[in-house]
């Protein structure tokens, strides 16, 4: 988050992934907005919009009326630590925009995703998860001083994807939380943990040599090794129940792994190899897995009927 990097750069290593925000742009015959969410709303101005993320998405493109959305997730859309909340505002710009017949560019579309939620919405996040859903694939991300940010792709075989993606298991741990406490408490800590926070940016350059050379074991005790670093940063990142959790899959198996997002609940993210991986899910069957494969792809248009200008 910027409370760190504003001092000198910031690097994580991140992959999308093959679950998704579906978000459909359709225009209405009157000039009411209809949201479609969790719940419904039916309004005559952007102003009237509860969906705060919906609202400044709205105002940041410049659609004022005469437009109904609708917003569908394959996990949470929030509290899951796999970035959804991040992926709606990625998933809206990208459909308001096609919708008003402007398509944008990813950097634009993730820069202004992190507008809409750090500076309008006040929300205590960095900008990981809107970079990624924006590009996708597996990506070196680094986070400048002056605010720009530098996408690269990590060059990894399409095989080896697949077989790094067949070693990752994603466990929900029973329980949602909202990251903004945790993440509050984070950046007040951020002086005081910054060697914590530099340790684990320095991960990233041997998770990238380890990806690119097909070491996959080696990255698995990589994330053991992180995991362990951001525990140190709040005391709320874990609790009792999931370090048993955590436990309970090394003692069987896994090489490795680290709570998603800002830690507390949410997804557990495991590396195992395939001949403990029965044993693994066999320790953890009380908990619900989620399937998933590596994504290569960010943000795109899947259907697009035809584009309308904005009223």
């Amino acid at each position: 988050m910027k409370s760190f990097y504003r001092r000198e750069d910031g690097m994580v290593l991140s992959s999308a992934i093959d679950k998704y925000v579906y978000v459909i742009v359709k225009g209405r015959f009157d000039e009411k907005i209809y949201i479609n969410y969790s719940i419904k709303e039916i309004v005559d101005d952007v102003s009237e919009i509860r969906h705060e993320l919906v609202r400044a998405a709205m105002r940041k493109v410049g659609i004022k009326s005469g437009v109904e959305i609708t917003t569908l997730a394959d996990v949470p859309s929030e509290g899951s630590g796999l970035g959804s909340s991040s992926s709606v505002t990625v998933g809206l710009l990208n459909a308001l925009y096609n919708y008003a017949g402007m398509p944008v560019t990813s950097e634009r579309i993730a820069r202004e995703a992190c507008e809409i939620e750090i500076d309008i919405c006040k929300k205590p996040i960095g900008k990981q998860d809107q970079y990624i859903a924006a590009y996708g694939g597996l990506n070196k991300i680094i986070f400048h001083p002056d605010e720009s940010v530098t996408v690269s792709k990590v060059p990894v075989f399409d095989s080896n994807l697949l077989i790094l993606g067949s070693r990752l298991l994603l466990f929900y741990t029973n329980k949602t939380r909202k990251a903004d406490k945790i993440l509050r408490k984070q950046k007040q800590n951020t002086e005081n943990k910054r060697d914590s926070l530099k340790r684990m940016s320095a991960l990233v350059p041997k998770l990238e040599d380890f990806l690119t050379q097909g070491k996959f074991d080696r990255l698995g005790r990589l994330l053991h090794e992180n995991w362990l670093l951001k525990k140190t940063l709040v005391n709320t990142v874990s609790n009792p129940v999931i370090d048993a959790m955590y436990e309970k899959a090394m003692t069987t198996g896994a090489l490795g792994g680290k709570l998603c997002g800002a830690g507390g609940g949410g997804f557990l993210l495991l590396y195992v190899p395939k001949n403990k991986q029965d044993a693994v899910r066999s320790s953890l069957k009380e908990y619900r897995e989620l399937p998933f494969m590596l994504d290569s792809f960010g943000s795109r248009i899947i259907f697009n009927v035809r584009s309308y200008s904005i009223k």
